[in-house]
């Protein structure tokens, strides 16, 4: 439960550091339950959707050299900006650029979290 909780603040962090960096990104920071359903709605997007999407999308992952997921992760990006009301993505290069730095933030905040299972 505590590392669900930990990758929730992993999502809420690096979708803030996203919203600062770019200007087409927008999050409402003042809301703070509207930040907690942004992450959790990327966060299922990244757990349920994005595997079947990439699952139907192999081949221009391969063509690409892998490139493709960076589009695939802006377009999750940008379907949490339109699910939710506390972010706004106007635009693909805002989402792909902060679908970069979404990934980036992620990875290395996820360095200081262990991924052994609690007995």
């Amino acid at each position: 439960m505590i590392k669900l909780i930990l990758r929730l603040l992993i999502n809420a962090a690096s979708i803030w550091v996203a919203a600062y960096l770019i200007d087409g990104i927008t999050l409402d920071v003042n809301n703070i339950v509207g930040v907690a359903i942004v992450a959790l709605v990327f966060g299922f997007a990244n757990a349920i959707i994005k595997p079947i999407v990439k699952f139907f999308s192999f081949p221009a992952i391969v063509l690409s050299l892998g490139l493709f997921t960076i589009l695939i992760n802006a377009a999750l990006l940008w379907g949490t900006g339109a699910f939710t009301s506390a972010l706004t993505v106007q635009g693909a290069i805002p989402a792909i650029i902060g679908s970069i730095i979404i990934g980036i933030v992620s990875w290395v905040l996820s360095m200081f979290l262990d991924d052994k299972d609690d007995d």
